[in-house]
Parts: C-alpha cells; sequence; structure tokens
C-alpha cells in the first residue's frame, strides 16, 4: 500500500509548496511524475531481488529506504532537493505491491488467488484515493507541507514493524534464483517482446490509466472546476474508493462462478459505460457539481476493480518460476505509463472538464482495445491447438 499512498498524499500541499519554494504548479506536478519515473524504473529489479534474495528481505530493506527518503523529503527547503528524495522514494516504494503480488502467487492458486489478489486491488485502488484526504487533514489541521512526509515516516514505520513481525518468507531458498545481469537482461528481452504478456499488461495499465487520470488531476478537478478547497478531496476520492472496494468485493464473489473472460468483459462494459456518462454529463452542463460529476468515476472504479486482478494472474501464471520478475514487467509498464499520464497528459488535458472526461474516455477504450486483441489471439491458438 505505500508504494501507491506516497504518490499524491502530497496534492493538497501544490499551492503551498508553489508559494513556498517560488515556483509554478507545473513544476510542482513533477514532484509526481519523478517519483513515478524511478518507482517505474526501479520496479524492475524489485522483482528479480526478491527471486534472488527472498520476498520478506527486499520488503523490510525498501521500507528501512523509504524512511530514510520521506525523511529527507520533509526536511527538503527547495524544489531540487525534493525531486531527488521523491526519486529516491520512488526507488524503494515499489518493493510493497510488486513483490506483494509474488507472495500471493507463491501461496494461493486458482479462484483463491483470484480472491486475495482482488482484495490488494482494492487496497492499490484505496491508497492513492485517501492519500490526498488525510494530506488535506493535515492542512487544514494547521500543519505545514513537511509534516505530510512526517506522516509517510510514522506510517512506513509502522509498516516495517509489522512485517517484520508477521510477513512469513514464502519463497524458499531451494525455489529462488541466482542473480545474474546477463540472465536477467535475457529474461526481460525475452518478456519485453512476448506479445501476449504486453497485450495483457497494456490491458490493464492503460485501462488503470483513466482512473489515474482524474486522480492526477486531482488538485485542478477539486480546487478549480468542483471550486472547493484544501478539505475537498474526499468528494472526488470517496466515490473512487467506493466503486474499486465494490468491484474488488464481486470480484471476490465472482471467483470460480463465471469464467474470467466474462467478468473481464463485464469490467470493461462498465467503463464504458462510465465514459459515455461521463462525456454525456459535461457536455450537457456548464459548470460541472456535485455529485454528478464524480458518479461516472465511481462505476469506473468498479469496472476497473473486475478486470485487474484476472489480468495481474495471467500474466503471473505464464512464468511460474519468474513470478518475482514478471510482476515487475507488469509493473514497469504501467508505471512507465502513469509517469506520462502524470507529466504530460494531466497537464495538457485537466484545464477543462471536457478534455478530462475525454482523456479518460480514450484511456478505456485503448484498454479494451488490447484486451480484444489478446481473446482474438487467444481463439486463434485455442483453433491451431485443436486441429493439431
Amino acid at each position: 500500500m505505500f508504494g501507491p499512498f506516497s504518490i499524491d498524499t502530497i496534492f493538497p500541499a501544490f499551492l503551498l509548496l508553489g508559494e513556498r519554494m517560488q515556483v509554478d504548479q507545473v513544476a510542482v506536478q513533477q514532484t509526481v511524475s519523478v517519483y513515478l519515473l524511478f518507482y517505474g524504473l526501479m520496479s524492475l529489479a524489485h522483482g528479480p531481488l526478491s527471486d534472488a534474495f527472498g520476498r520478506r528481505r527486499v520488503i523490510l530493506g525498501g521500507l528501512v529506504l523509504f524512511i530514510a527518503a520521506s525523511i529527507g523529503c520533509a526536511l527538503s527547503r527547495d524544489l531540487t532537493t525534493l525531486l531527488v528524495f521523491r526519486a529516491l522514494q520512488g526507488v524503494t516504494a515499489g518493493v510493497g505491491v510488486i513483490v506483494g503480488r509474488a507472495v500471493i502467487r507463491d501461496l494461493y492458486h486458482g479462484a483463491d488467488a483470484q480472491r486475495l489478489m482482488s482484495q490488494v486491488s482494492m487496497i492499490f485502488g484505496i491508497a492513492p484515493a485517501i492519500a490526498p484526504i488525510i494530506g488535506g487533514w493535515i492542512l487544514l489541521g494547521g500543519g505545514d507541507w513537511p509534516l505530510i512526509f512526517w506522516f509517510l515516516v510514522a506510517f512506513a514505520l509502522v509498516l516495517l514493524v509489522a512485517t517484520g513481525k508477521w510477513l512469513p518468507e514464502t519463497h524458499p531458498v531451494e525455489a529462488r534464483t541466482p542473480l545474474s545481469t546477463g540472465a536477467l537482461l535475457r529474461s526481460y528481452v525475452q518478456m519485453g517482446t512476448n506479445p501476449r504478456l504486453l497485450r495483457l499488461a497494456a490491458a490493464g495499465a492503460f485501462n488503470f490509466s483513466g482512473i489515474f487520470l482524474y486522480i492526477a488531476s486531482a488538485p485542478v478537478f477539486v480546487m478549480q472546476h468542483l471550486q472547493l478547497g484544501q478539505g475537498g478531496f474526499a468528494w472526488l476520492f470517496i466515490p473512487t474508493i467506493g466503486g474499486m472496494t465494490m468491484g474488488s468485493f464481486l470480484s471476490g464473489r465472482m471467483a470460480g462462478r463465471i469464467t474470467a473472460q466474462r467478468q473481464v468483459a463485464i469490467g470493461f462494459s462498465l467503463c464504458a459505460v462510465s465514459a459515455l456518462v461521463n462525456l454525456a454529463y459535461v457536455l450537457a452542463v456548464g459548470q460541472i457539481a456535485l455529485p454528478w460529476a464524480v458518479l461516472p468515476i465511481f462505476i469506473g472504479g468498479v469496472g476497473m476493480a473486475l478486470i485487474f486482478p484476472i489480468l495481474a494472474l495471467a500474466v503471473l501464471d505464464m512464468y511460474p518460476h519468474q513470478r518475482g520478475l514478471a510482476s515487475s514487467m507488469q509493473m514497469f509498464i504501467q508505471l512507465m505509463i502513469n509517469t506520462v499520464v502524470a507529466g504530460a497528459v494531466s497537464p495538457l488535458l485537466s484545464g477543462t472538464p471536457l478534455h478530462l472526461a475525454l482523456g479518460y474516455a480514450g484511456f478505456f477504450a485503448i484498454g479494451a482495445s488490447f484486451w480484444f486483441w489478446e481473446r482474438r489471439c487467444e481463439r486463434r491458438r485455442e483453433a491451431a491447438a485443436s486441429l493439431g
């Protein structure tokens, strides 16, 4: 949880950061894109490290370094220093979700794995959704922006203690893969040129980007378009949390009852409905307002949470002896796309509600296109196998 949680805890402090450091909001936005860039780049290493040295050790080491980076952020007094420590946060922050997925697949299979991955999907979605709410509460309570990073220090310390006490090692020594740079590069080239992995990862990443576009644009959407203050982030993120929570609950209930393909189709259908309702509302009104401006995002959150666990497990099942590596590759693709969304697409589209709605619909459409492309390829493989 702590990786995605750290992405946008500082959203409510954007205006304050700009004033304190005498920079514009585009420069402040880079505290998110730099974080995501290094999060994504280092995600290529977290999985292989856990395959070689064990899941528990890598998570504990990442938490220790994250605490140090958060302290550096809290003590920063200029944007350059803050960006350096945000990059270090990003380097360490991926160990939780990347290695955590591998832990699940170490222990569970079939419907049980889907149920637990659905819970992970819910937590992964909740984290960046509640983070700005907490950041806003800190500022409304009279705190300055460094207090947000001190909160992250405390949060990570709690996780460090909990992980050290309760998380078992799920990847035994005899199952570990020796860490070899040459072998690692060959494995990544193999995965990075595997069309099926790329289609599955892109379907999930672009689909999540529809929701993430609003998350990355939250300061503008909440404070300018909805004309709410620093405490108004809950109006955007509570529907987002609610949608993802409901979708994750439904995914757990569907596990073993309907096919994975049907569940994903239902998820993309809900995303399509969400995008169309959102566009229709924005085009119909001059000034967006609550609650109608955020209800479509609730529907999109339900759809996204139905899709995510199926695609994540499909990628991990392609490489049963390199699950950490496969998890890293999947997360790398998602984070690189999210970096572009936060650093380029959000500043470009967040100026008007219509542009945001079009981007939201566009990302869902791209994700669905990759999924249906994969389904066509799967049907061809099944036909070829039956003829063979």
